[in-house]
């Protein structure tokens, strides 16, 4: 005669842990990326309303919102730190040698195939004439590209969707579970979330990011590929003025 309310009494326990921990695990993982989609939301939004303003600042809005969606995502990321789950060990030599070779994946049309250089896009020597602004300019697209985009993308795509796509509760799936679905579906929307110019680099990229996270099981070597990836990238943007591959 006691044995439904005990039953009761555990599944409310249950429920109540499960309302406690979704929901500041499901915005850890998300909303440091949807802040980041809405900065770039923001930009067209200001092009669109500007129409033929003659405000640099409002035809160019990204050399004022990025450092400012740099700022909100890296707050964001501290604030929900303590819901990652960084406890992976190791991976440290795949993830270099992944990050080397997707840097390969989006440099090798240009190097290897000729591709047409893309000289659109985050030029920063349009503060040529002020050098303060200018390095300062460099330094805030390198902190987003470099240290914002790998933390917050891998954190969403490899620690997040990647284990939703198996289960609803993602946060009882293992990181690095493998499934169909979850390895290709990450690739194939992490590849329309880019240019379709870069789809295929994109593509494959995310490939090797999925792979690093089934051998490693660990997001920060997953971070690290990224980053290493992404600065590699921007030391050959620099170097060639292709301003398109930021």
């Amino acid at each position: 005669m006691f044995a439904t309310p005990v039953r009761l009494d555990h599944l409310l326990v249950i429920m109540r842990e499960s309302s406690e921990a979704r929901p500041p695990l499901l915005a850890a993982y998300t909303v440091p990326f949807l802040v980041f989609m809405a900065g770039l939301a923001l930009v067209e939004a200001i092009r669109w309303l500007s129409g033929d303003t003659d405000s640099f600042w409002l035809k160019r809005p990204e050399y004022w919102v990025y450092p400012l969606q740099t700022v909100a995502c890296g707050a964001a990321v501290i604030f929900y730190w303590k819901h990652y789950d960084f406890s992976g060990r190791g991976g440290w030599f795949l993830a270099v040698i992944g990050g080397a070779l997707a840097l390969g994946v989006w440099l090798s049309p240009q190097i290897l195939f000729g591709a047409a250089p893309r000289l659109e896009g985050f030029d920063p020597t349009v503060f040529s004439q002020n050098p303060e602004l200018f390095w300062l300019t460099v330094l805030g697209r390198f902190a987003r590209l470099v240290i914002i985009v790998p933390i917050i993308e891998e954190i969403f795509w490899r620690g997040f969707l990647m284990r939703y796509l198996i289960r609803e509760d993602f946060w009882n799936v293992k990181l690095g579970t493998y499934a169909p679905l979850a390895f290709f579906g990450v690739a194939g929307v992490f590849m329309l979330a880019h240019s379709m110019a870069d789809w295929p680099a994109a593509f494959l990229t995310g490939l090797i990011f999925n792979a690093i996270m089934l051998r490693t099981k660990n997001i920060p070597a997953c971070i690290l590929a990224h980053a290493l990836t992404n600065l590699g990238l921007g030391l050959y943007i620099m170097r060639t003025g292709q301003w398109g591959f930021w």
